[in-house]
């Protein structure tokens, strides 16, 4: 798959990769926890629209794509991990202030970060975000259960996306090819015997505790996270706003990435609208 070149940044104690395209306010996107996931594989067809009027940065979490994946021996690839190389990241960029964007995974450890460091978030986008108990789904089998084969592959995306949605052979092979490798093959092992050990999920109440502007934008036929989940985020999110994708599962960014990019960056850009609005008549 083509992309932009990447860059790696030390974050902690390990490395991690990102690419990025596009200046002014920036945006952090956070891919899922699907095997082969990761900026590349997740984010290039919606790159180049968030480029257009945003700094966007696509990172690939601990143990998955180009960063580091350290030796499950001696690490543990929990949740708080992830919290916390988010955190690390923003911090070795250099940046004051950043809009979160996360799919699943990615939601879940925007999340953490709006939780944990309030300060470091201007605006948080959930999109078929994990982070609240359920009940088992059928359709994570898939994922948690991944046996590192093509076909295993074909039904994590089948899964993943929408009935009419047809990945190119060069999606498959990439995502396969980066999963299979020796050390991604041992952290996605860890990080999946984690998840399923303690669930992606927080507590409601310290959920409730966030007070970021949050847009939830949740795809109607999900089959990973069901849409309930999406109306209890706005439940419990304060400053939250919806935004439904018919015909669509667990992958807006990749499904409908022209629709999931306006969504986002008019969402982002009325924050901004909004700010100077209040200064020019004095609010």
């Amino acid at each position: 798959m083509v992309s932009p070149t990447g860059k790696m940044i030390q974050t902690g104690d390990f490395r991690t990769h990102y690419i990025e395209e596009g200046s002014g306010d920036p945006v952090i996107l956070i891919h899922g926890g699907g095997a082969g996931a990761d900026g590349v594989s997740n984010w290039t067809t919606c790159l180049p629209f968030f480029a257009a009027r945003k700094r966007a940065i696509a990172v690939d979490l601990v143990g998955f794509g180009h960063s580091d994946k350290p030796d499950p021996a001696g690490f543990t690839y929990s949740q708080d991990a992830r919290n916390a190389q988010l955190i690390a990241f923003i911090e070795a960029l250099g940046l004051e202030k950043v809009s979160l964007v996360g799919n699943s995974m990615g939601g879940a450890t925007s999340l953490g970060v709006a939780m944990q460091r309030p300060d470091l978030v201007e605006n948080l986008v959930l999109m078929g975000s994990a982070g609240l108990s359920g009940e088992p789904n059928p359709a994570l089998g898939a994922i948690l259960g991944y046996d590192f084969t093509v076909e295993g592959m074909r039904r994590i995306i089948a899964a993943l996306a929408n009935p009419h949605f047809t990945a190119t052979e060069e999606q498959v092979q990439y995502r396969y090819e980066l999963s299979t490798q020796p050390a991604t093959r041992a952290a996605y092992a860890a990080t999946m015997k984690w998840v399923r050990e303690h669930e992606l999920a927080y507590p409601p109440e310290e959920i409730a505790k966030i007070k970021t502007r949050t847009l939830v934008v949740h795809g109607k036929d999900d089959l990973v996270v069901p849409v309930a989940q999406a109306y209890r985020f706005l439940e419990l999110l304060e400053n939250s706003s919806g935004y439904l994708i018919p015909n669509c599962r667990h992958w807006a960014m990749i499904e409908y990435p022209e629709i999931f990019s306006a969504v986002t960056l008019d969402f982002l850009d009325g924050y901004r609208r909004q700010t100077a609005d209040s200064v020019t008549h004095g609010r």
